[in-house]
């Protein structure tokens, strides 16, 4: 299936520089930056370096390399902000829109880590 990247998106341009953005952690092929809206007290978004629409898009086209760095950035904003509840902290919500039904608004893969407060039910009836 194709996959059509935006190059103009939003995370491109961060990723170009033309756009600042507060890092919380940078890898080879990664990177973590506070969202400049935030839903939670702790509002991270974590996305690949590579040209990858959504995480479909991403186990299909990218290296073992860029999706292990990914897992491992992942959890390096969790660690970094001690939110792993197994060490004391209060945990965490992932969440990853995908496509017009997951309601995905940035056409560049990307993870939403939220925490700080109890996040409540994820969908309501």
């Amino acid at each position: 299936m194709p996959y059509d990247y935006d190059p103009q998106n939003v995370f491109a341009k961060i990723l170009r520089g033309e756009i600042p953005n507060d890092t919380v952690l940078e890898t080879a092929h990664s990177l973590a930056f506070n969202d400049i809206g935030p839903q939670a007290p702790v509002h991270v978004l974590v996305i690949p370096k590579g040209a990858y629409v959504n995480w479909d898009h991403f186990v299909a086209a990218a290296s073992a390399e860029e999706v292990g760095d990914f897992a491992k950035a992942i959890h390096g904003v969790v660690e970094a902000k001690g939110l792993e509840p197994g060490a004391g902290g209060q945990g965490y919500r992932l969440i990853m829109n995908a496509g017009e039904a997951g309601l995905q608004e940035v056409p560049h893969l990307h993870v939403h880590i939220l925490s700080g407060r109890k996040l409540g039910r994820m969908l309501a009836d």
